[in-house]
């Protein structure tokens, strides 16, 4: 049976992130891909240039229609922009307890541009990370979601993750990629303890999207029935893949986006300009 995965999240116009990126990843790791949009963004490969923001009702509308119909086997929870649709999407899940939740707290796009308002934080903390089977951030959300400054070594990122979890998730994994040096490492926390899964750092300008496409190649593992530490690892190897795959794009001049296909595609690298 093919499972369902429900995004909420906002657009990306230039495909490579938000919703676009989920429905992509979904589809990639063999799920059947559902959207609640949040907002509406003006946006390339070289940064956010406006927002529109959905009506936090409107969004609760979505949530509720698909649950009316739809048998639903994972959320993923991206860009909440707000603390009303902040409270919103937590009014509308939280009657559906036992399914996974993998939250990925954006709030900073690659260039630079705000996706959360620091209003909404407070809601995200004490609505939605304790809703959560899983949350994402790498080091300056974990920083924001608790007050303080972002990691720079393992061992505050060790902490971090494990102060996260004390605030009601399942687990945690907070997310190196922004730690100095060739590795990228990342750090899983659970009422077990600590879990580290090691990454070495894939020089690449092509790295827009990649924090909603693992968050939702995780929800997808989920989804199939994986353990958490499994989907985790499942979810990395997939990225990783899709990163170094990423060349064979040719999208924009910026931060491109990762090659989410790269298991059915077959071409070559986009300086050839050759398919195989």
């Amino acid at each position: 049976m093919i499972r369902n995965v429900l995004s909420i999240a906002g657009s990306d116009p230039s495909g490579g992130a938000g919703i676009q990126a989920d429905l992509k990843t979904f589809s990639a790791r063999g799920v059947y891909g559902m959207a609640v949009l949040t907002a509406l963004t003006a946006q390339n490969t070289q940064g956010v240039s406006s927002v529109h923001l959905l009506d936090a009702a409107f969004v609760a509308d979505q949530i509720r229609a698909v649950f009316a119909d739809v048998r639903v086997d994972a959320i993923k929870i991206g860009m909440i922009a707000n603390a009303q649709i902040a409270d919103a999407v937590a009014d509308t899940i939280e009657p559906h307890k036992g399914i996974p939740i993998v939250l990925d707290p954006v709030m900073i796009a690659k260039g630079g541009a705000a996706l959360l308002d620091p209003s909404a934080v407070e809601v995200l903390v004490r609505r939605l990370l304790p809703l959560s089977t899983l949350v994402t951030p790498n080091l300056p959300e974990a920083a924001a979601l608790l007050y303080g400054t972002a990691a720079e070594t393992r061992a505050e990122m060790a902490d971090q993750a494990q102060s996260l979890h004390g605030l009601g998730p399942d687990a945690v994994l907070v997310k190196g990629g922004h730690l100095p040096g060739d590795e990228s490492p990342d750090v899983l926390a659970t009422a077990a303890g600590l879990t580290w899964f090691e990454g070495t750092r894939i020089p690449t300008a092509n790295t827009h999207g990649t924090g909603c496409t693992l968050s939702s190649a995780i929800a997808a593992e989920l989804a199939k029935g994986a353990a958490l530490a499994k989907a985790v690892a499942d979810a990395k190897a997939y990225l990783a893949e899709a990163v170094k795959q990423a060349s064979t794009l040719n999208v924009g001049s910026g931060h491109g986006p990762v090659q989410h296909f790269h298991e059915f595609w077959r071409m070559a690298p986009r300086e050839t300009g050759k398919r195989e």
